[in-house]
Order: C-alpha cells, then sequence, then structure tokens
C-alpha cells in the first residue's frame, strides 16, 4: 500500500468518509509529519486535532501507531491521545517523549488509569518523582513494572519504602530481587518478607559479596527476633539456609547468640556437627560446662570463638525479659553490654568486625527501663 498522502486519498476522504478511510488517511498524515515542510505540518496538525476526536476509536489508534514515538507531534495533540482510552492512549503514554511529568502524573491519578499507570511504569526512562507518584497509586502491576524498569530513577529510600509497602508482593518482590542494583540495606529488608525461592534467588545475586551476603543475613534475623518471634520455627529455614550455600559463619552465630537469639545458636551449633538439636541444646546447657566444648570442636568453630560463645550462653541464663515495652531489644543490650564486660577480662576474645558490630549495635539499642 501506498504510505504517500495525495490528491485521490483527498478526493476519497471528501467523497466517502467513511472509518476505514479515515483510518488509512490518518496513517499516512501522522507517518509523514516529520517530512513536511512547516506549512504542510501546521495543516497536518490540524486535522490531527480534528481526528483525535474522531468517533472512530481505530482511528485514533492509527494515529497513535504513528505518532507516539513522534518527539514534534503538537503538545496537545500528544496529551489529547494520551488520556484517550487504554486502547488509545497506551503506547503514546509509554513512548511519547512530549508528555511531561506533570502531564503524567495527572493522568496515572485520574479514575480508572491501573492500565495508564503501567504504561507509565514502563517508559523508557522514569524519573524520581514520576516514580514516586506511581508508588503512591497502590497499583501492584505498574509498582512491580516499574521496579523492573531499570531505566526508572529508584533511589535506596524510594526502594525501601517499595519494599515497605509492597513486599509481600510476589510480583513487585520479584523485580525487585531481580532488579540490576540493589543496595545492601534494601536487600537486607527484603530478606525477611519474600518468599523462599524468592530469597534464595535474592542470596545468589553476583553484585553481593559473601561478606555483604553474611551482613545481611543476620541483620534480617535480627529484624525477624526484635519484634517478631525467636522461636526455632523461625530460625530453622534460615540455618539450613547459611548452611545449604556454605554461609553459616562463626562470626553469624556469635553475633546471633550475643544478641541473645539462643534458638538460631542452638539449631546452629546442631547442623555443624551433625547432631539433633535435642542432643545439641543438651551439650550446650551441660552443668559441668564440658558438654559445649565438646560439641565448640565436633562443630568445627574456631577457637578464639569458643571463650566469647560460652560467655554469652552464660549470661543468656542470668537475663530475663524486664515486662515493659520493647523488652526484647532491651534483653539484647544488656546481653551485650554483660557480654563486652566481660571482654579482655575473662579472656574473651572478639574478631575486630564482631566486636564493632557488638558495639555498634548496642548504641542503637534502647536503654533498660528505669529500675530494670
Amino acid at each position: 500500500m501506498d504510505q504517500m498522502l495525495n490528491e485521490d486519498d483527498v478526493k476519497r476522504l471528501l467523497s466517502n468518509p467513511d472509518g476505514e478511510t479515515r483510518i488509512e488517511i490518518a496513517g499516512k498524515i501522522a507517518s509523514q509529519h516529520q517530512g513536511l515542510s512547516s506549512d504542510e505540518r501546521k495543516v497536518a496538525e490540524d486535522i490531527f486535532r480534528l481526528m483525535v476526536h474522531d468517533a472512530e476509536v481505530r482511528v485514533r489508534e492509527a494515529l497513535v501507531r504513528q505518532l507516539k514515538d513522534n518527539p514534534t507531534v503538537p503538545h496537545d495533540v500528544a496529551l489529547a491521545l494520551a488520556s484517550d482510552v487504554d486502547d488509545v492512549s497506551l503506547p503514546m503514554l509509554q513512548f511519547s517523549e512530549v508528555l511531561t511529568d506533570d502531564d503524567l502524573i495527572e493522568i496515572i491519578h485520574s479514575q480508572g488509569a491501573e492500565g495508564k499507570q503501567v504504561a507509565v511504569a514502563g517508559r523508557q526512562t522514569v524519573s524520581s518523582t514520576l516514580a514516586d507518584a506511581l508508588i503512591e497509586t497502590g497499583n501492584e502491576t505498574a509498582v512491580a513494572t516499574l521496579v523492573s524498569n531499570e531505566g526508572a530513577d529508584l533511589n535506596e529510600h524510594t526502594l525501601s519504602h517499595v519494599v515497605d509497602r509492597y513486599g509481600e508482593s510476589e510480583s513487585v518482590g520479584k523485580s525487585l530481587v531481580e532488579r540490576k542494583s540493589l543496595p545492601v540495606s534494601v536487600a537486607e529488608r527484603l530478606l525477611t518478607q519474600v518468599s523462599e525461592h524468592l530469597r534464595q534467588h535474592l542470596l545468589a545475586r553476583r553484585d553481593l559479596s559473601p561478606e555483604a551476603v553474611a551482613t545481611v543475613m543476620i541483620q534480617a534475623r535480627e529484624l525477624a527476633v526484635l519484634g517478631l518471634s525467636n522461636s526455632e520455627s523461625n530460625a530453622a529455614p534460615l540455618v539450613d539456609h547459611l548452611y545449604q550455600v556454605g554461609r553459616l559463619t562463626p562470626s553469624i552465630i556469635l553475633r546471633a547468640v550475643s544478641m541473645g537469639d539462643m534458638p538460631f545458636f542452638e539449631l546452629a551449633l546442631a547442623k555443624l556437627a551433625r547432631i539433633k538439636v535435642e542432643n545439641c541444646r543438651t551439650l550446650i546447657h551441660d552443668a559441668g560446662k564440658r558438654g559445649f566444648e565438646a560439641l565448640f570442636e565436633k562443630a568445627g568453630l574456631p577457637r578464639p570463638f569458643f571463650a566469647a560463645m560460652r560467655a554469652a550462653v552464660d549470661v543468656s541464663y542470668e537475663m530475663e525479659y524486664d515486662g515493659g515495652p520493647h523488652d526484647r531489644e532491651r534483653f539484647s543490650r544488656r546481653m551485650i553490654e554483660r557480654i563486652l564486660t566481660q571482654y579482655g577480662d575473662l579472656g574473651v576474645e572478639f574478631e575486630n568486625d564482631d566486636l564493632e558490630y557488638l558495639l555498634a549495635k548496642l548504641n542503637r539499642l534502647p536503654a533498660s527501663v528505669k529500675g530494670s
């Protein structure tokens, strides 16, 4: 079919202006728009303004197919097409560079704009302002599309907000896990919310170093413990996963027990020693303390960690929750304070990173309630 508009086309439009003819003419005019002289372009644009109000949706669709990625289309024409029904508007919303952020934000906040929100989220570039507006729509499909879009300007704060609001959404979680660049702080928060399948995918990311993964894992575990639970059922999947990927490290185990997380500690030692957790628990809490030493050696843990872990176990016997708000956090603070008090005095040894970690954690935990 000849794509150039000619005199015969004009005659046909005047003599038989049916839908098929208007569709063909719309496509031809729009396809030639950028190559027209200034006077011809002005006439073409006046025709566009008539056609954006054409009662035949297919006419407007034909117009959009040619104008969606045309950088010289008049703003009012682009905006009219972008505000149309979805069959017309979606290509314009996704591809047109003529539309401004203000245009797009107004459109995504209009009634029944779910499809339009997804189209905007898939644009080649999405500014941080536009991204924030999309996140506030509550449209999970649009947000999942946005997070998958590497051209979207999503900073650490924005990604954290996505985790807070949509972290339990499977589609958004998958998009977050697969995003090319993901800050460690976001990975840490995401880890406690996504499914086991996505969790393993997250931890397999190549841009997270083994050290970063270890930090993420223990901090994520703390988030689960400090405010949720420290039950064995909560700790078991994490211990199993760390063991399977070779990241059940002495540092993670020491940090956990120093926070008072005994279920994680017991399960971790049982896993490393290859014994039942019930038997491991008996050895850890052996009154004669020889059982714990034998267990420690069987688990293959480095000797310098022994005194620190032994001290943490002993301190745990003397501690209890104070019964006030956030008592779990204060319990952890008192645990760390007591363990650090013994640092050096009783031969308790920490690696520098572990000592710095516990000191930093101490600064972030609330002090004991008055009188405790």
